[in-house]
């Protein structure tokens, strides 16, 4: 750590030298403290108000600076600029995170990840807010908030329920792939850096010829999958809760800089609306037997944050930030977080929340008429005016949509999703638990029998116990039996 050269004077926030920074003013020595004492309550004041809300989701999290080149061409798919060139470089900023637990919770647990990207492109900043799994819970955003008051603290015990997880999962039969996923060896990664990132969600690739693609972005870790068992998760936990973000801070520190390969699966806009399921539902994957992965570039993380509050914690990542080329689906999860992961950012950080360094274009320069709210920065001089259309001079619109239109038909009201030929919320649970060896189909087994064990309902395991039978019926009946092993005991 280099010294400092000269001695800098220590001042208040206005900027006044400060005297005495040892000893609070008093009426004579040994007296009362005095309300005029300035430098006392702007430091108290200040430290009062250290801390922000935290995330109700994603709260303990990581981060770290790095870039990614473009290795294949896919102009034939995005007109995107910064994927326009093979060798193209894009700065950017990751947050790696658990979901459930609060800003004190362990690294270690068993609990999805978090894996969202933010690209420094020279359109505008993209936001690539994804998990490390394919699927998802839920594919309605209506039942986000049930699901993840589901999984947080009860109201009257302060701690998480079983009987409160799995009975919202039991009336959710759509959950039953990612309980397969979170209860399987993918459940606690062994780092950030030994595991896969999804965007989980379809978008929508625009070429620039008009052409409409729907896209799932998959990022596949060099460094290899590696993760813990329940037992070893929670000895980690214990010895070192912060034990991804050593190992993230560590890794880079040394030289080790860790990297993904980033592959998409394509599928033509035209045919998504007779592929034999969904699509756009969050809770299946597409078989890359019909939509191979293509490689796309790489992501390497070189630079860890000088301030994990003002890097980490103030980053603010939103789905709804696209560029020209890039767009949203018909993804009803999707369409929600939309607004939601933004609106919860103006929550937390207030307005102009996007003015903070990690969060503003680094490649371009935001232009708009956003004026004012708390800790409003931009100077925009005398003569800028906050409306538009104007003879000022002011920016004005470009005339070129992000991306294609999607198509609508029908009439407004509450519809569930659209059926297709193969909907079914068991059988892609069921290919999942069958692709597993025999070593990780006991230890998925153990660890939904061990929750399961803690529900205190037997019609809410019974529930349960069905979704895991429809799903394969070796499945089920293993689930069945360690279940009730456990109760005997």
């Amino acid at each position: 750590m280099p010294k400092p050269t000269t001695t800098r004077r220590l001042t208040t926030e206005a900027g006044a030298p400060i005297a005495d920074n040892q000893n609070s003013a008093t009426a004579g020595v040994g007296g009362p403290l005095l309300l005029q004492d300035q430098h006392l309550l702007e430091k108290l004041a200040r430290f009062n108000r250290e801390r922000i809300p935290e995330r109700v989701v994603h709260a303990r999290g990581s981060g770290a600076y790095g870039y990614f080149e473009v290795t294949d061409d896919v102009t034939g798919f995005t007109r995107a600029a910064f994927l326009s060139a093979v060798g193209r470089r894009t700065d950017l900023f990751i947050r790696f995170s658990t979901v459930a637990d609060n800003l004190g919770g362990p690294d270690a647990a068993r609990d999805p990840r978090g894996f969202a990207v933010k690209f420094y492109t020279e359109e505008g900043n993209y936001d690539l807010v994804g998990n490390n799994t394919p699927v998802f819970f839920i594919k309605d955003p209506l039942k986000f908030p049930d699901f993840i008051h589901s999984q947080k603290r009860d109201p009257f015990t302060g701690k998480q329920e079983p009987d409160n997880v799995w009975d919202f999962w039991a009336h959710s039969p759509e959950a039953t792939h990612q309980i397969t996923w979170l209860m399987g060896d993918r459940g606690i990664p062994a780092s950030y850096r030994h595991m896969n990132g999804y965007g989980s969600h379809t978008y929508q690739w625009t070429n620039a010829a008009g052409e409409a693609f729907f896209v799932k972005y998959h990022f596949k870790t060099n460094q290899g999958i590696r993760c813990l068992d329940a037992a070893q998760g929670a000895e980690l936990s214990g010895k070192d809760p912060n034990s991804h973000q050593t190992d993230l801070l560590q890794s880079i520190e040394r030289g080790v800089y860790p990297s993904w390969t980033l592959y998409v699966q394509v599928m033509p806009a035209a045919e998504a609306a007779d592929y034999r399921f969904n699509p756009f539902d969050l809770t299946k994957v597409w078989p890359h037997a019909d939509y191979p992965l293509q490689r796309v570039g790489r992501l390497v993380l070189d630079r860890n944050p000088d301030n994990v509050f003002a890097e980490v914690e103030q980053s603010a990542f939103s789905p709804n930030n696209f560029v020209p080329g890039i767009g949203p689906s018909p993804d009803k999860m999707l369409q929600g977080r939309l607004f939601a992961y933004a609106d919860a950012h103006r929550y937390r950080l207030g307005v102009n929340h996007t003015q903070l360094p990690v969060n503003a274009p680094k490649a371009t320069v935001a232009n708009n008429y956003g004026r004012d709210g708390l800790m409003a920065s931009n100077a925009y001089g005398r003569h800028a005016k906050n409306y538009e259309p104007n003879s000022y001079s002011g920016p004005v619109q470009s005339d070129q949509p992000l991306s294609a239109p999607l198509a609508l038909t029908g009439h407004t009201g509450t519809h569930a999703a659209p059926a297709h030929a193969k909907d079914d919320d068991f059988f892609q649970a069921g290919e999942l638990y069958r692709l597993m060896s025999e070593d990780e189909k006991n230890r998925l087994v153990a660890n939904i029998a061990g929750g399961l064990a803690q529900v205190s309902r037997d019609d809410v395991v019974e529930k349960n116990l069905a979704h895991f039978h429809a799903a394969d019926p070796e499945y089920g009946k293993r689930v069945e039996a360690a279940l009730h092993a456990l109760r005997e005991d």
